[in-house]
């Protein structure tokens, strides 16, 4: 099943059980990926769709901080619900090996010897990496360190 037709699934069975908060987060969802759709003049391909998601997810993590910096600690709580939902339509986490081992794959195959090369090395790595969840922060770091 595609990851929109699951979202549409999902939605309708929220409606169903009266489950607000899950219901809420899935509109916002399908319709982040359908202005995607719109702007792209296009159907999205699972990836283009998890990219999306991925981006729903970094501003809910972003507003978590903004909040709990505010000290409005329930909105934060609630952010934080969201962020399970959408993370439940996810491919798996790309653990630290696996990001390692794209690295060292993106260094041998871009050539990269300094920090020059950290933007063509984190485009190789991310890649590599494109049928998982990757956290760009995490894989920037790892480059860094790689290369210094």
């Amino acid at each position: 099943m595609a990851l929109q037709e699951k979202i549409q699934s999902d939605l309708a069975e929220a409606m169903r059980n009266k489950d607000s908060l899950r219901l809420s987060v899935l509109r916002m969802m399908k319709t982040a990926v359908k202005n995607k759709e719109v702007e792209k003049m296009k159907p999205l391909e699972d990836n283009e769709v998890v990219a999306v998601l991925n981006t729903l997810m970094k501003q809910r993590k972003e507003s978590v901080e903004q909040f709990r910096q505010g000290g409005r600690e329930e909105l934060a709580r609630k952010e934080e619900a969201e962020i399970l939902i959408i993370r439940q339509y996810m491919p798996a986490a790309a653990s630290d090996e696996d990001i390692r081992r794209a690295i060292d794959e993106a260094v041998q195959e871009t050539g990269a010897a300094s920090m020059k090369d950290m933007g063509r090395v984190m485009k190789a790595a991310l890649a590599r990496l494109a049928g998982k969840t990757a956290d760009g922060a995490r894989v920037s770091q790892m480059v860094k360190e790689k290369l210094s």
